[in-house]
């Protein structure tokens, strides 16, 4: 199980430099909305994941973006190792590094160091297009098998090719069918994994989201993909046509769909506010139960602002679940320092309390 013991941030949104020692316990980070909190967890996310949990480009990462920062983190290792990791984002370039050498490939990186965040912008897995449910599943699935990644990244390479002849419209069929053919085994292993992570999720969706709702409709999770009705060979060839005069390939698992269900309808359509927070919740806490019972460890968890979304016995509920079954390294954030603490130190003694303003992050005693 790795624990982050220290981590040094320089240059990274708002945090000009910051060099902190971790509890491997409960870190508390307090502070009033827009000093800080969330970006010392979007930094510490940036070293599992190699990219921001919000911005898309690491131009928006930068202080007044300069496009230049840096991350390193220190991690402890079960056996006793010890292992420094670094992200530096240097004149358009991203570097990542373990113990000073670069990795070749930033996809080597992915699952060496898991982690789940709770966000409230978690809503938009719910609330906006297929494209951040797919997001959502490649980011867990690629974590927990190197494997699915391989797949997805050749799958999105091929694809990219086989727009690009259809795009200039002198794709005939026997071209096209050399690049379906190389579709097809990728696919059908995103597929494959994809369909059986729903089935895994959905019991621990619907257990964390009794916890964290007052209402309880039946919870579903349904997954729709153009790969249920057959191999992706077979299904390019039938959408020929259909393909050279949209310019693109119309079918596959680039299209695949998850349709999340309260009551029988459409959590999206027909879901409150509330119950989309909560659903979400679940969801998260479900990935960091799945990630625990296949690492056969508990993840690095960030919790930002979770009493925005929850009250405060539904938190304590929640802590309780993923504390009781012996928990890892868990990162918490909340504006109001004394509700954290009343919740945080009834659980553990392994604990630690910063303060932030304008992104300067100091260790409290409260």
């Amino acid at each position: 199980m790795p624990v982050l013991k220290k981590i040094i941030v320089s240059g990274y949104k708002n945090i000009v430099f910051q060099e902190l020692e971790m509890s491997r316990g409960i870190n508390c980070i307090t502070g009033n909305n827009g000093e800080g909190k969330t970006n010392l967890l979007d930094a510490i996310y940036y070293l599992s994941m190699t990219k921001s949990a919000f911005s898309q480009s690491d131009k928006y990462n930068s202080i007044n973006g300069c496009g230049e920062f840096a991350i390193s983190g220190s991690y402890l290792f079960e056996n006793g190792t010890e292992n420094r990791y670094s992200a530096v984002m240097k004149k358009g370039e991203k570097t990542f590094r373990v113990n000073e050498k670069a990795y070749e490939k930033l996809s080597e990186h992915i699952g060496v160091l898991p982690i789940v965040m709770v966000s409230p912008y978690d809503t938009s897995i719910v609330n906006e297009s297929a494209e951040e449910r797919r997001r959502f599943m490649n980011m867990l699935l690629s974590q927990l098998d190197r494997e699915y990644l391989h797949a997805l990244q050749s799958y999105n390479r091929i694809l990219l090719q086989r727009n690009s002849l259809l795009k200039a419209g002198n794709a005939d069929r026997s071209l096209l069918a050399v690049f379906d053919s190389r579709l097809s085994a990728p696919a059908a292993y995103v597929y494959e994994k994809r369909k059986a992570f729903v089935e895994r999720v959905l019991p621990e969706v619907r257990r964390y989201y009794s916890e964290v709702s007052d209402n309880d409709p039946l919870i579903d999770i349904v997954y729709r993909s153009d790969l249920a009705a057959g191999d992706m060979e077979s299904l390019l060839f039938s959408t020929y046509g259909q393909d050279t005069a949209a310019g693109h390939t119309t079918k596959g698992i680039h299209r695949d769909e998850l349709e999340f269900m309260t009551g029988g309808l459409p959590l999206r359509k027909c879901g409150s506010q509330g119950q989309q927070k909560s659903f979400t919740v679940a969801l998260k806490f479900a990935q960091y139960a799945i990630m625990r019972e296949v690492y056969g460890f508990p993840p690095l968890m960030l919790l930002d602002d979770l009493f925005d979304k929850l009250d405060l016995s539904r938190v304590s509920n929640l802590l309780r679940i993923v504390l009781g079954k012996g928990f890892g390294q868990i990162f918490i954030t909340d504006c109001n320092k004394e509700r954290m603490k009343s919740i945080v130190d009834s659980m553990t003694e392994e604990k630690a309390y910063f303060e932030v303003k304008s992104g300067v992050f100091t260790p409290i005693n409260i």
